[in-house]
């Protein structure tokens, strides 16, 4: 498994994200110059609880906006409840116009 350095590494961007806006593994990876390495940044918001300063990772979602963590959570639709108390409307598991609300830390973080 990685190292716990990236794990922090990981949660350093996630922390970023603004309220209102999602970003998924793979963008994470990449930015932190690992382009293949989404499922590793997967492992590190399943770890993602015990984390201080606690890490919002209701924003972080699959490629396809697909809500693929939301079992990480203490109840089956939290992750859904806490993107749409941040106007984040998702349907069938999906966040939609997630191109609209896509976060981009290679971008936003430059």
């Amino acid at each position: 498994m990685a190292d716990d350095n990236f794990f922090e590494r990981v949660y350093e961007v996630v922390r970023q994200i603004p309220a209102g806006r999602v970003t998924s593994y793979g963008a994470i990876g990449h930015f932190l110059g690992s382009k293949r390495s989404a499922r590793v940044v997967g492992y590190a918001m399943g770890a993602a609880g015990g984390a201080r300063p606690p890490v919002p990772a209701h924003r972080v979602v699959n490629s396809q906006g697909l809500l693929t963590g939301k079992f990480h959570f203490p109840t089956f639709d939290l992750m859904e409840q806490m993107l749409a108390s941040e106007g984040i409307v998702v349907e069938d598991n999906k966040v939609q116009n997630f191109k609209t609300v896509f976060w981009d830390p290679s971008i936003e973080l430059l």
